[in-house]
């Protein structure tokens, strides 16, 4: 197995396209494990941790809520959780689950695209924020929506001389809730996930299963239901029956397996019951501003 450690963007675009068989490496959560487990063995590891370009992100000059924020593949974790924790609370949220503090100081959201799992816990963040995915080889650069990127179990939409070098999510995009099912808090696989966006601004709504579903995908009727229901001019409490609606078409967004993890049936409740839960917090912190700012 070759070991190809290229010392920035320009000099590994141009070693991926050379050899395509190469297997992008950075934090090595689970390009290592399947190494180990000898279910992988790659012609060569294009190694990217010298590649200082894709570990650092950036505001864009946008006024709010126009602002984004471009998030180098290679950020760690750790990082969003510190770092980002106030723009882009929901992606915070989801890192925090994400295995011990060992993984989240090497995985990266750029990883966690590239593995393309079902159960990757930033993935209905993603989905829910409406992120766009940079791609890029020596060909050019390209920006695709991140629902266009999973293709599959462990498929995603990159071409084979091109390696993820960004993900672009909105700053500030409104009260924003993840949660996911697991035997514990992290260090687990999630049974399933959830991330709901409400966007009071434009009256819109994301909301995204994860680990149900052979691609994390948004629920689009709970979304449209959401985003017509919910009493944006005048925010009192929201009535059970259109928590219990919403929770209904978000399990029925899914297409979920029985598994060692869980039963088709469980991931089906269980998302309802996030659904239910995690509207309830966003619509509290949505409540909470409007007064504040009355």
């Amino acid at each position: 197995m070759d070991f190809l450690r290229p010392a920035d963007l320009g000099e590994a675009l141009a070693v991926k396209a050379e050899r395509p068989d190469a297997v992008p490496i950075a934090g090595g959560t689970d390009v290592m494990v399947e190494l180990n487990f000898d279910h992988r063995r790659p012609a060569a590891l294009l190694d990217l941790t010298g590649v200082a370009e894709l570990a650092e992100w950036s505001t864009s000059d946008g006024t709010l809520p126009e602002s984004t924020i471009r998030l180098g593949a290679a950020v760690s974790y750790s990082r969003v959780i510190t770092e980002l924790g106030e723009p882009l609370p929901a992606l915070a949220m989801a890192s925090r689950t994400v295995g011990s503090p060992q993984i989240r100081n090497r995985g990266t959201v750029g990883g966690n695209l590239g593995a393309a799992s079902p159960a990757g816990d930033t993935h209905p963040v993603l989905l829910a924020l409406g992120a766009r995915v940079e791609v890029a080889s020596v060909r050019g650069t390209r920006v695709l929506p991140a629902e266009e990127f999973y293709l599959g179990v462990k498929r995603n939409a990159l071409e084979p001389d091109e390696l993820i070098t960004a993900v672009h999510l909105p700053a500030h995009a409104g009260p924003q809730q993840f949660a996911k099912v697991g035997t514990r808090n992290a260090m687990v696989i999630a049974v399933c996930s959830f991330a709901v966006n409400l966007r009071p601004a434009k009256r819109e709504v994301g909301a995204s299963v994860g680990s149900a579903a052979p691609t994390p995908r948004r629920a689009r009727a709970a979304e449209e239901f959401l985003a017509a229901e919910l009493p944006w001019d005048a925010p009192t409490a929201l009535a059970d029956s259109l928590k219990r609606r919403f929770g209904e078409l978000v399990a029925e967004a899914a297409a979920p397996i029985d598994d060692v993890r869980g039963s088709a049936d469980y991931r089906r409740h269980a998302l309802a019951v996030l659904a239910r839960r995690t509207l309830t917090w966003a619509w509290d912190e949505h409540r909470g501003s409007e007064r504040t700012c009355a």
